[in-house]
């Protein structure tokens, strides 16, 4: 009996030390945003390994015209979006995208650098993404001297975030655009800044919401003056999220689908009523 008793201490003394020796593991947060898009922006969150995302953006007209065309929804402006996104990596996601307007396809990629930690031993998270878009259009838009290349725009964004609490999540990005060739006057590059985030009404739904700066800087101007340049683009909506789709309702200033095109050409002034209605579907496949 006494050899037993021994026996059991002794285990009982080694589990102790083993489990003094391993740290608890530092997880990441949990869901610091529902999925990868919010309104038109970027999110520094990626799905796990091998996720197959499925996605739906759509705006509709300007509401300006107020019941004549039910606030847009019926006008002829709308623009739509579709694509997949697919995690080969983890932490890693590529991507492809068809917009209607100039017919933009774009591919992309994104990658979370580090992950905000629940101990906060890591306070943030940080993500890159980039883009090349490929402009659809007949050759005809380029006017004279066509080349190919003439097609190609790019877009990377530096994106921080923080989940501050249940309720709410924050993040601020800095982005940078480069067309090959625009239209008259209009600049080659932009430099651009923004933030966005969640407030969390319910388990399941959320206020969402945008703020895009394209910044007037001299120094990377092509032109003395700045012809028609990009307004900032706002944006607020309603999030509704399940383990597998997330779905936001919003209002957004920018007709754009692709970030390099709304920080080069959005001329929608939202403080004179220049918004549309929006919506956004994700659908998340598991296969391995």
């Amino acid at each position: 009996m006494k050899r037993i008793l021994l026996q059991l201490t002794l285990i009982l003394v080694s589990i102790h030390v083993v489990s003094q020796e391993e740290p608890v593991k530092d997880l990441p947060v949990r869901e610091p945003f529902a999925s990868g898009l919010i309104i038109d922006n970027q999110t520094t969150v990626i799905p796990t390994l091998h996720t197959l995302e499925y996605f739906i953006q759509h705006k509709f007209g300007n509401i300006n015209n107020g019941f004549a065309d039910l606030f847009g929804i019926y006008a002829p402006g709308a623009n739509i979006r579709m694509g997949l996104n697919f995690v080969p990596l983890k932490n890693l996601q590529v991507g492809y995208g068809l917009s209607r307007i100039r017919m933009y396809s774009d591919f992309a990629v994104k990658y979370t650098l580090v992950e905000q930690t629940r101990s906060d031993r890591m306070p943030v998270a940080v993500g890159v993404f980039a883009n090349g878009a490929i402009d659809g259009r007949n050759y005809e838009a380029f006017g004279n001297g066509y080349k190919f290349s003439n097609r190609f725009s790019y877009f990377t964004q530096l994106i921080v975030g923080r989940k501050f609490n249940h309720w709410l999540s924050v993040q601020v990005n800095a982005s940078f655009t480069h067309y090959n060739a625009t239209e008259v006057g209009v600049d080659h590059d932009k430099i651009a800044i923004g933030f966005n985030g969640r407030v969390n009404l319910t388990a399941k739904s959320s206020i969402i919401f945008q703020y895009d700066m394209p910044l007037k800087i001299q120094g990377i101007a092509e032109h003395r003056e700045f012809v028609n340049p990009a307004n900032p683009n706002i944006g607020i909506g309603w999030e509704i999220r399940t383990s597998a789709h997330a779905f936001h309702l919003y209002l957004s200033s920018t007709d754009a689908m692709i970030p390099q095109h709304g920080n080069l050409y959005n001329q929608n002034d939202w403080t004179k009523g220049d918004v549309m209605f929006g919506f956004t579907i994700t659908r998340l496949y598991n296969f391995f």
